[in-house]
């Protein structure tokens, strides 16, 4: 990329080609030292303005339902299977839902920000409310009716009964989910993450005070639990919406608006098709449902839950990465600038990518200790050691997985890797797991191995496509888009 000026050469560093990048991939770091330090610090600066506060908020968030297991865990191995069956299963699964169609917003308000079109993100949002929110409320049976759902799974009769009478007290946070995500995803693409990492660190000392009140003071037992993970998450939307209705975002936020109303078909099925993207999120919650089908199931599945629940905290960093790439890419391409774009996936996925083998580092090292926080039996705790080795592989490969899928969303691709994630996850991953865990008689470590193995396949599609997109065309796709949303009234 240099201009022939023997004084200044310009960096070449390792960006996705745009145009005809079919034909090209990787190119070589060399030269322009000083510009390529400049220009990687810039975009680091402007990425972990919208990763550092998401870290905090996302891993505080994340640590309320580390609190719930353990004090879960302290009561019973059975309490602590039945909260991570209920938790993990029927909130999960409804969880990744609706952070799925959520993701729509990362999109839509990412790339209106980029194309200074302020207004429009507050009428995105309430569009999400009114979308999250009617299918939240069509969502409910599956909560009032859990415990003849996981019998149908195959859960031990004893732990569906436990977990069902849990799950109905799960209800408000439940439709918490429709009013925080769109809020969530509303602050963090105009860079005001702070909003959110503020929010979580109320809550979450909030959490730990009426957890240790409700369950060790007055023996609440699983519905103190259920019932502390309620308010702590109203609690922290109902301070997101204060700070956005009190002048927090004079520039995007207008108030209620009956423009909301308008242009809801065309929402939800851009929504709908997030929705698929959420299959992904769906992934490991089903290794849980396939472990509780095995022998000594209980055991499996408080040692498969401790280790998903380690993995689910580590994963909060990459998913902070996810939604600092999302925005980044969504912002230079509603801006038009294809190039910026690029730089910003090598720079998010590099940096993502080495904190994960830090971690990968940590469980390794830490194989037959970290167990200790949810647990004091030793059958668990064998258990724990056992899956550690697998525990690691999965942190290391979801450090650039989510990277990817941030710039899917960011880019609009969400249709494109809902198919992605429909083969790979459930043709190849889960399949391969049923094949090593039941025929060759692995247990839950060939259920989990299968899954990595799918997850592997992923994150290759994802990085091919990524490295073959054409940038400069995906920001002319990103104007279009502006331009259509906007004119819906």
């Amino acid at each position: 990329m240099g201009d022939g000026r023997g004084d200044e050469e310009e960096c070449r560093v390792a960006l996705l080609n745009g145009g005809g990048a079919a034909k090209e991939g990787w190119q070589v770091v060399s030269g322009g030292d000083g510009k390529l330090r400049r220009r990687v610090w810039e975009e680091s600066r402007k990425l972990w303005v919208i990763v550092a506060p998401a870290i905090f908020s996302r891993v505080v968030t994340y640590s309320m339902n580390v609190i719930t297991q353990a004090f879960a865990g302290h009561l019973g191995d059975l309490e602590l299977a039945a909260i991570s069956i209920a938790n993990t299963v029927v909130v999960g699964f409804n969880f990744g839902l609706m952070l799925g169609m959520a993701s729509a917003l990362e999109t839509l308000c990412g790339q209106a920000f980029g194309a200074k079109k302020y207004h429009m993100m507050g009428v995105y949002m309430q569009r999400s409310w009114i979308v999250l929110l009617a299918c939240a409320v069509l969502l409910l049976p599956m909560y009032i009716y859990a415990e003849d759902v996981l019998l149908l799974t195959g859960q031990p009769p004893e732990l569906s009964a436990m977990a069902g009478r849990v799950s109905v007290w799960f209800i408000p946070l439940h439709l918490s989910f429709a009013f925080l995500f769109p809020l969530q995803r509303f602050l963090q693409c105009q860079m005001k993450n702070f909003a959110s990492a503020a929010a979580s660190g109320v809550a979450l000392c909030v959490h730990v005070a009426i957890s240790w009140l409700l369950v060790s003071r007055f023996r609440f037992g699983l519905v103190g639990i259920a019932l502390t993970l309620n308010f702590s998450w109203w609690a922290t939307a109902a301070m997101l919406f204060a700070y956005v209705a009190c002048g927090g975002c004079p520039e995007t936020w207008n108030g209620l608006s009956l423009e909301a109303f308008a242009g809801l078909w065309e929402f939800l099925l851009t929504e709908f098709v997030c929705l698929i993207c959420s299959l992904e999120n769906w992934y490991y919650r089903i290794l849980i449902l396939l472990t509780g089908n095995l022998k000594n199931a209980a055991i499996a599945v408080d040692a498969l839950s401790i280790c998903m629940t380690i993995n689910a905290w580590e994963l909060m960093i990459p998913l902070a990465f996810f939604a600092g790439t999302g925005v980044r890419v969504a912002n230079e391409l509603g801006a038009g600038n294809g190039k910026g774009a690029r730089f910003a996936t090598i720079v998010s996925s590099v940096t993502s990518l080495v904190i994960g083998l830090f971690f990968w580092v940590l469980i390794v090292g830490l194989h037959d200790k970290f167990a200790l926080i949810f647990t004091s039996s030793d059958v668990v705790l064998d258990a724990v050691d056992n899956l550690s080795v697998l525990l690691a592989f999965t942190i290391l490969l979801n450090s650039i997985q989510p990277v990817l899928s941030g710039v899917a969303v960011g880019s609009g691709w969400q249709s494109m890797v809902a198919y992605v994630n429909i083969g790979t996850y459930y043709l190849i991953g889960i399949p391969m797991g049923i094949l090593l865990g039941w025929l060759f008689k692995l247990g839950v470590l060939g259920i989990w191995a299968g899954m990595i193995g799918g997850t592997a396949v992923q994150t290759l599609i994802l990085a091919i496509i990524t490295i073959r997109c054409d940038w400069d065309k995906e920001a002319m796709i990103a104007s279009t888009r502006m331009d259509k949303w906007s004119q819906v009234r």
